[in-house]
């Protein structure tokens, strides 16, 4: 395998608005960019709270997976960020759902509470996986 480093990138996440890639693979490990409730076809932040924007994010963090060719299943780590621990559980509820189905291993996590995030959004969240 290759140590050289890989752009990954996907009309179903939301495009790279600076100089960073949506994901980056070296060898056999993918690290994702943070993914945000942003709309990949309109770049809008998603109506509706912490559910639903943390649907969009996990959509936005499964096309990037899957342009990788790879699923939620090789997801090794997390790392959430939350605006308000508040939303701790609501996140968590539809996280479980894409992470940690049943029989599933769940990556391991680190959830932390900012000041604000971009877009001044509820959620983000960024993974390491295994190819």
């Amino acid at each position: 395998m290759s140590d050289s480093k890989t752009a990954i990138s996907t009309t179903e996440a939301p495009a790279a608005i600076g100089p960073y890639s949506q994901a980056v693979r070296v060898g056999s490990t993918l690290y994702t960019s943070g993914q945000i409730a942003l709309d990949p076809a309109t770049g809008q932040v998603v109506d509706g709270g912490i559910e639903a924007q943390t649907t969009r994010v996990c959509e936005n963090l499964k096309g990037v997976l899957t342009a990788a060719g790879v699923d939620f299943t090789r997801v090794v780590k997390t790392t959430v960020f939350l605006k308000s621990m508040a939303d701790f559980a609501a996140m968590n509820a539809i996280y479980a759902t894409y992470f940690a189905p049943a029989g599933a291993v769940a990556p391991a996590r680190s959830t932390v509470a900012v000041a604000q995030l971009p877009k001044d959004v509820l959620v983000e969240i960024e993974v390491i996986a295994t190819l």
